[in-house]
């Protein structure tokens, strides 16, 4: 904006500077005077003077956009860069949750399986007891069942001896 202010400035100036150096030679019609040469002398060292320093003004003018498109793409980066972080971030803590859910969920397997193995042992064991109690019964009453057969066994020969000795009770021989 200052560079197009002072070229209309400068517009300005050479439209007024023209406008007297028309009117002081439409009246003689004869070379330009030293002073007029000098004029003009001044204006085309004025214009110089202006054009370097509108130069200047766009080289400053570049250097500041230089600059301020340099912070901007810095400032990209480092918003790229954040965002990248704060991706790997997440994907750390997913990879953390994830590990952590499978850890815990193999120790619940383990202590399902534990359960379950204690579970069957119990079974067994008890199964292996009522076997065991089985069998013991089993004996006792098989101990009982020939205990009864002895008594029937000997109560019958008791009684086969007291027939036999009371049949065979004959007179005694002479």
């Amino acid at each position: 904006m200052n560079a197009r202010r002072i070229l209309s400035i400068g517009a300005a100036c050479l439209l007024v500077a023209g406008g007297t150096a028309g009117c002081g030679s439409a009246g003689g019609g004869a070379a330009a005077p030293p002073s007029e040469q000098s004029e003009e002398a001044s204006e085309h060292a004025e214009e110089s003077a202006q054009k370097r320093e509108e130069a200047g003004e766009i080289a400053k003018d570049r250097e500041l956009l230089s600059v301020v498109e340099a912070k901007k793409k810095e400032e990209a980066a480092e918003a790229t860069a954040k965002k990248r972080e704060a991706t790997a971030d997440a994907r750390v803590k997913q990879r953390e949750e994830a590990s952590k859910a499978e850890a815990k969920k193999k120790e619940q397997e383990g202590e399902a399986n534990a359960k379950k193995r204690e579970a069957a042992s119990r079974t067994e064991a008890k199964k292996r007891e009522e076997a065991s109690s089985r069998a013991e019964t089993r004996k006792r009453e098989e101990a009982s069942q020939a205990e009864a057969r002895r008594k029937r066994e000997a109560a019958r020969r008791r009684e086969e001896g007291s027939l036999t000795t009371t049949t065979t009770t004959a007179p005694p021989p002479p």
